[in-house]
C-alpha cells in the first residue's frame, strides 16, 4: 500500500516571496498539494508565505480547498480522489487533532461519503501554524498542507531546510536577486551533498503546464 512503502519523511516545502505572481502560485500550489490526494512522494506538504501576501493568498486558497470537488477521479470535475485506506483516513485525522493542539488551525480534513462507506475520500486539508513542530515535520500521506509565515529570506529559508528531508522544493518569485539567493543558499550546489546533480527548473511564464498533459482546473 502506498502509505506503507514510504519509509522517508518528504517535507516538500515552497517558499512564496513578496514579489510572486499570486494567481501563478495558487494553482501551483493547489495542484502541488492536492494532486493525487497528497499520496505521492513529491506532494507538497509546506507553504512558507511572506507576511506581506500571507493575508492575499491564504484566504484566497482556502477558498479553493472549500470548493475542490472530491470524489471518484474517473469522473469528469472530480480533482481529489480518495485515501488508499482507513489506515490512512485515520493517521491523517491523528495529525490534523496533533497540529490543533499545536495551535494550528485547521480548513478541511473531513471525510466526504462517496460510493458508500467503504471509500475513504476526504477534503484535503489547509492547516495554519505559527511554529514549525510537531506533526508539521512528520509526513502524513494524505493531502495536509502546513502553512506559516516569514518575514526574511533567511527565515524563509531556515525553515526549509529545518526538517529532517525533503525531497523538493521551490520559490514563488519574479524578482531575479531573490532567486539567485534562494539557489545559492539551498538549491545549485546542495546535489554535492548527496554526490548526485540536482535540476532547477524556473517557469518565466503565465501559464502552469502539467506533466502527461493532466488538467487541474480551480478557477473559479
Amino acid at each position: 500500500m502506498l502509505h506503507e512503502l514510504h519509509s522517508g519523511r518528504h517535507l516538500n516545502a515552497s517558499i512564496v516571496a513578496p514579489s510572486a505572481d499570486l494567481e501563478m502560485t495558487l494553482r501551483a500550489v493547489a495542484f502541488g498539494a492536492m494532486g493525487t490526494a497528497g499520496q505521492r512522494c513529491t506532494t507538497l506538504r509546506r507553504l512558507i508565505a511572506h507576511i506581506s501576501v500571507y493575508d492575499r493568498l491564504i484566504p484566497r486558497l482556502k477558498q479553493i480547498y472549500a470548493a475542490i470537488q472530491v470524489g471518484n477521479p474517473l469522473e469528469v470535475g472530480s480533482l481529489v480522489g480518495q485515501l488508499v485506506d482507513e489506515a490512512a483516513f485515520i493517521a491523517m485525522q491523528a495529525s490534523l487533532e496533533a497540529a490543533r493542539k499545536a495551535g494550528g488551525i485547521v480548513h478541511g480534513g473531513e471525510r466526504v461519503l462517496v460510493n458508500g462507506e467503504g471509500s475513504f475520500c476526504v477534503r484535503p486539508a489547509l492547516m495554519e501554524m505559527t511554529v514549525q513542530k510537531g506533526p508539521v515535520i512528520e509526513e502524513i500521506f494524505a493531502s495536509i498542507l502546513y502553512v506559516l509565515k516569514y518575514d526574511t529570506p533567511e527565515e524563509a529559508i531556515a525553515l526549509q531546510n529545518n526538517v529532517a528531508q525533503g525531497l523538493s522544493s521551490s520559490l514563488f518569485s519574479n524578482d531575479m536577486r531573490e532567486v539567485e539567493g534562494y539557489l545559492s543558499a539551498a538549491g545549485s550546489d546542495a546535489w554535492k551533498g548527496y554526490m548526485r546533480r540536482q535540476t532547477n527548473t524556473i517557469n518565466y511564464g503565465l501559464s502552469l503546464p502539467l506533466a502527461q498533459d493532466v488538467k487541474f482546473d480551480v478557477s473559479s
